[in-house]
């Protein structure tokens, strides 16, 4: 029986296959002679407490093996395509208070390696290969601008060690998906769906946002099997919508839900280490005024504009641009902006009203690695330095697509005394939209060799979600 891992009956089953297969891929692009070695993640403590965090692996580490344990090493020989998982020396006594104490072979079995070995005889093994060098990883992540921790062991100072080459490969093969890791990312996606549209039928006035943030991450563990979710949730209700990334712990969705507020709900499940990443916006009474259909229809004729625009040879800033402008045009139909729309993107307004960019790279880190590699088109200059990468699109990348409308209190009264934007606006219709917050739509899509497959399944026009609250209509 093939090796896989899941969470249980019901949850998915990841094959240990798709870890090998990553292997066979970045053993391709390497030479014979050179070894990968990876360092996992360590667990980490709270502050000086006995206390640790609840370990997630290294997503570069998971990328090549799938090995859940921190503590532990793995190399690859590129030669002989041959994979060497190093764990711990645990004491005998881990076992009564951890559990059981797997031996060399039980991990062996269970990550379908070559061959296991004890984290002290790392640099006993690896001489015994005799390799010409040893490729270590290091290299700046262009969204939070750490660097990738490199392996370090003892006696790796008797090897000669290159830190420079493995970067940019791993990196690349991480960006384009198999359809191994593509399955994975289509159950993760599918649960989290299902989880928000647990939270709309749940979310009305007189509740609190953590309230309905616990739904989602009811759901998408006692169901789905994500003991993780990707990142912090948000669940802005009303001018907190306005707060891109509210939920913080001086912000912890602690703001009762108020008739009339819009709500903007922004979580994501992770499973086998693989991130979704949903946005669903919706009225907390399930009905749109007036007011709330024009902001949020904007942001989905933006969203329907990059959905039909984006397949393979496109360039990224592009789609964040074609999104600026379905927005604008619809806002300015509905009276709120007034002017050319080109002349609006000149000028600004298209930043002032979504100063994030459109979406981002998408896989075991939610704001996925290969954005800004060497190899790719720089950040680009002026507004578009905010889009999270500047490629052309390829089949098998997994991005978000996530435009957004806010009304954001300081960005607003620069623009309104600034000449130059203030005369695109109509302020007697934006005055209406104090305390408004915002409107973000966003969806975890696949490009194909011919466009975009949604892989997100939630209620999107107002027809949908009114029909949706109301009802709890079979939306699949």
């Amino acid at each position: 029986m093939a090796a896989s891992w899941s969470m249980g009956p019901g949850t998915l089953e990841v094959p240990m296959s798709l870890f090998a297969k990553n292997r066979t891929r970045l053993a391709e692009k390497l030479k014979p002679g050179q070894i990968v070695v990876l360092q996992g993640g360590e667990s980490i403590p709270h502050y000086d407490t006995d206390i640790e965090y609840v370990f997630r692996q290294e997503a570069y580490f998971t990328w090549l093996c799938g090995v859940r344990e921190e503590g532990c090493f793995f190399a690859l020989d590129v030669g002989t395509s041959k994979s060497y998982l190093f764990i711990p020396r645990l004491p005998a006594e881990y076992e009564v208070w951890m559990g059981k104490l797997h031996t060399c072979e039980d991990f062996k079995q269970m990550y379908a390696v070559d061959e296991v070995h004890y984290v002290d005889e790392i640099q006993k093994v690896l001489k015994g290969l005799n390799p010409d060098v040893l490729l270590t990883l290091s290299g700046p992540n262009t969204d939070s601008g750490l660097i990738a921790k490199e392996a370090v062991f003892e006696g790796i100072d008797e090897f000669k060690v290159d830190n420079e080459i493995l970067f940019p490969i791993i990196a690349e093969l991480r960006v384009i998906k198999t359809p191994e890791e593509i399955e994975v990312m289509r159950y993760v996606v599918k649960v989290s769906s299902d989880a928000h549209k647990q939270v709309m039928l749940f979310a009305k006035p007189g509740l609190m946002e953590y309230q309905c943030e616990s739904i989602f991450l009811d759901h998408c563990y006692r169901v789905g099997g994500c003991r993780h979710v990707s990142y912090t949730c948000i669940c802005g209700s009303g001018h907190n919508a306005a707060t891109l990334h509210y939920g913080h712990a001086g912000a912890p969705n602690s703001k009762l839900i108020q008739p009339g507020d819009m709500c903007l709900f922004d979580m994501g499940g992770n499973y086998a280490g693989y991130a979704a990443d949903i946005t669903c916006s919706f009225p907390a009474n399930g009905k749109f005024t007036p007011e709330q259909k024009l902001v949020y229809e904007a942001v989905l004729f933006a969203r329907d504009a990059v959905i039909e625009a984006a397949r393979p040879g496109v360039m990224w800033p592009d789609m964040h641009l074609v999104a600026n402008r379905a927005m604008l045009e619809h806002l300015k139909k509905g009276g709120l902006l007034k002017g050319d729309v080109e002349d609006m993107i000149k000028a600004g307004i298209n930043g002032v009203l979504q100063p994030h960019g459109l979406g981002h790279l998408l896989g075991l880190d939610v704001h996925d690695v290969g954005g800004y590699l060497t190899a790719c088109p720089p950040r680009p200059p002026g507004p578009l330095a905010r889009l999270r990468t500047a490629r052309r699109l390829q089949p098998g990348m997994l991005l978000t697509i996530e435009p957004g409308c806010y009304f954001i209190p300081p960005l607003l009264n620069a623009a309104k005394n600034n000449p130059e934007q203030s005369k695109f606006f109509d302020w007697e219709v934006v005055d209406r939209f104090t305390g408004f917050g915002g409107v973000r739509i966003e969806d975890d899509v696949l490009i194909t060799e011919t466009g975009v497959e949604n892989l997100t399944f939630v209620p999107r026009t107002v027809a949908e979600i009114e029909d949706f609250m109301a009802n709890g209509a079979n939306f699949k």
